[in-house]
């Protein structure tokens, strides 16, 4: 329908009603080629109608009506950041913040500066170091946190969150000896001499037990996450944080002080008994906080060389990565926890992580429409010996694959045969370009980061940023979507993998609504969907590529109400 026509019904008067906008609906998204609104009408928290400004002014307005002038701004559905971490960019924000150290010594800089703050025996934590952007490309180890901690127990992760490094304090107070085995799931780095070096790899983390924050401290956390999330236009985040963190969040929802959507993940490691507690805990109907998929672990990272690859990296010819689970006990709990209805989401990064959740997912199918049958897995037999999937539609839990980094040829089909939802960060790519090729070499890094061959597959995308991992702000996700260079301008990587910008947004929008099973009321500027959007200082589909990044926001809104505004 055009725009002049008023796409909704006549009405109610609107609580709002927003005009002399630039105002991409979402529409246009989906292959529709409606003119652009210009105005939308409010009600309830919910969009009422969008169209021209004449004929939304003439039907909704009323005497107690908002009117806000959007300038000619450009206006589009608010973003859907589909894969984050809340709980540890709030502890970065409250603690040692490393993120965007150039060197080893800026690093010790800034621990040496806590350290001076601190009180006797209080432990320094914190993050976001990355190796990579050194000259040196060396890991830290203990003996340089040593040299800045004076003597206080610290540990710090890496900005990937899948190693961390350790002072000698800290591995005393683990008791991390040349005697301790390394956990399933993770690796403790040794030197020479059999003694730990600091360097702790995946499940190894857990080994070292930090003392958790303050309830006073979390929440402050928590609140300056949630105000960085805003300021970039995000209105809804699906998060992957602690259980006292779901609770925070709930505590500022009742106080009438959350100001984004939090869809919250819980753990697919945890007893069958305590997901199911967990996600009976909230109304899982309540639109502004509620419990999403199970999060579990198959690998690491790239950027930490943990990430489970079939065959070594190309520049570290002795690893191939960390896989979190065999084969069949991950099939067992997929089994289990989807019999349960839980949906599952499966970090993985390397191509065998990635194939090992594709299993997992496939077992879990033929187990929920065979009940009787044991599923057939590589653990008791090859893949060509599965059940095919193409006879049977998979069962509706839409099942994802976060990140979804490297990816076998033949297994985009599969991602598709499954129903598998392909939950991706393009941002990452502007990080790792600089050295993905040489960890994957010229035959893997043609899969890696394939945007476009997962949708040439018909898979569905969904993009997020892994905040803290990378910044929160989508627009560095926009940017990587449709040029596949670096921010300089000055490198890329498989340019054929380029989006085009309305396949970026849609995936950040409308594309992270269905991966949250919420396509119906979300994601669009649409009569019935909420009232979550964004005004920006120039309009991303008319820009060239170069532009996205500087992209401001001068509003974001949730449920009718701005929760950021420039000015402010």
């Amino acid at each position: 329908m055009a725009a002049g026509s008023a796409l909704a019904r006549a009405g109610p008067a609107a609580d709002a009603i927003y005009y002399h906008g630039n105002i991409l609906t979402g529409a246009e998204l989906e292959g529709a080629h409606p003119e652009r609104a210009s105005a939308i009408a409010v009600a309830h928290g919910e969009i009422l109608a969008a169209g021209d400004d004449a004929a939304i002014i003439a039907q909704y307005k009323g005497a107690g009506t908002q009117m806000v002038d959007l300038g000619g701004a450009f206006v589009m559905p608010g973003f859907n950041d589909a894969h984050a971490h809340l709980g540890d960019a709030g502890h970065i924000l409250l603690s040692v913040n490393l993120i965007g150290v150039k060197s080893l010594a800026e690093m010790q800089e800034r621990i040496r500066a806590a350290a001076e703050k601190a009180a006797p025996g209080q432990w320094l934590s914190g993050g976001g170091w990355d190796h990579t952007l050194w000259a040196s490309g060396k890991l830290p180890n203990r003996a340089d946190v040593d040299a800045a901690a004076e003597g206080h127990p610290a540990i710090f992760v890496r900005v990937d969150g899948h190693i961390a490094v350790a002072d000698s304090a800290a591995l005393k107070a683990a008791e991390i000896t040349r005697a301790t085995p390394d956990p399933q799931g993770g690796k403790i780095d040794r030197g020479p001499d059999g003694e730990a070096t600091g360097i702790l790899r995946e499940t190894a983390q857990g080994l070292v037990h930090v003392p958790p924050p303050s309830p006073e401290q979390r929440r402050h956390g928590l609140e300056l996450a949630l105000e960085d999330a805003v300021s970039h236009g995000v209105t809804t985040v699906q998060d992957f944080s602690d259980w006292d963190d779901f609770l925070v969040f709930e505590q500022m929802e009742n106080e009438g002080k959350l100001p984004v959507r939090v869809a919250e993940w819980l753990r697919f490691a945890d007893p069958v008994s305590v997901e199911k507690q967990e996600a009976a805990h909230h109304p899982a109907t309540d639109r502004m906080l509620h419990t999403t998929m199970l999060k579990g672990f198959m690998d690491g990272s790239l950027g930490s060389r943990t990430a489970a690859m079939n065959a070594p990296y190309s520049d570290d010819p002795g690893n191939s990565g960390i896989p979190r689970y065999t084969q069949e006990n991950l099939n067992e709990m997929a089994i289990e926890r989807a019999k349960a209805g839980f949906q599952l989401g499966f970090h993985a990064i390397g191509d065998r992580a990635v194939e090992m959740a594709l299993d997992a997912y496939a077992a879990a199918e033929a187990a929920i429409r065979q009940p009787s049958l044991p599923p057939r897995t590589r653990a008791n037999g090859p893949r060509s010996e599965m059940i095919p999937m193409k006879k049977v539609p998979p069962h509706n839990l839409r099942y994802r694959i976060e990140h979804s980094q490297v990816v076998s040829a033949g297994d985009f089909n599969r991602y598709q045969q499954l129903g598998v939802i392909a939950s991706m960060q393009p941002n990452h790519l502007l990080t790792d370009m600089a050295w993905a090729g040489a960890r994957l070499g010229p035959e893997r890094e043609k899969y890696a980061y394939a945007w476009k061959s997962f949708l040439d597959a018909g898979v569905p995308l969904a993009f997020g940023t892994d905040y803290p991992v990378e910044p929160i702000a989508p627009f560095r996700g926009v940017y990587a979507g449709v040029t596949r260079m670096n921010e300089a301008g000055t490198m890329s990587f498989h340019p054929e993998q380029k989006l085009t910008i309305g396949e970026t947004l849609y995936a950040y929008t409308q594309g992270s609504a269905y991966a949250e099973f919420a396509e119906g009321w979300k994601g669009k500027l649409a009569p019935g969907y909420v009232a979550d959007f964004v005004v920006l200082d120039r309009d991303l589909t008319t820009i060239a590529p170069h532009e996205i990044l500087g992209t401001k926001v001068l509003r974001t809104v949730v449920g009718g109400e701005t929760v950021y505004h420039s000015s402010r």
